[in-house]
């Protein structure tokens, strides 16, 4: 399973992905469509039409690297946000690829430091 540190940003490409694009394609989207810097140190999400299948694009000091994961039942559902992208934490990530809706999903009250 992947596992990303908590503070790393994630950003969602809402567009259909052909999931032929490797490396220099998925590099393209993440400047062109996210408007990020792909070396940043960021994870960029895409996913394909018919939301079977993702893959997940990150820098790791030294070269990016693609992770791909091919569902043989079921769909991953996106959230819906406005624009080409949006933004998830490292726990949402990780339910979206585990399975679950973010959109009916409920966060319970936390702690939060006002900074």
């Amino acid at each position: 399973m992947l596992s990303l540190p908590v503070q790393v940003r994630i950003f969602v490409c809402s567009r259909p992905t052909d999931m032929r694009k490797s490396f220099d394609g998925l590099h393209g989207l993440v400047l062109e469509v996210l408007g990020q810097d792909p070396l940043s140190g960021d994870v960029f999400v895409f996913v394909n039409r018919r939301q079977d299948r993702v893959k997940i694009l990150m820098w790791e000091g030294d070269g990016l690297a693609i992770w791909y994961k091919r569902l043989e039942a079921g769909t991953f559902q996106l959230p819906s946000g406005e624009g080409d992208s949006c933004e998830l934490s490292s726990t949402q990530l990780a339910m979206l690829l585990g399975g679950v809706d973010l959109r009916t999903a409920r966060k319970r009250k936390r702690y939060q430091r006002v900074v």
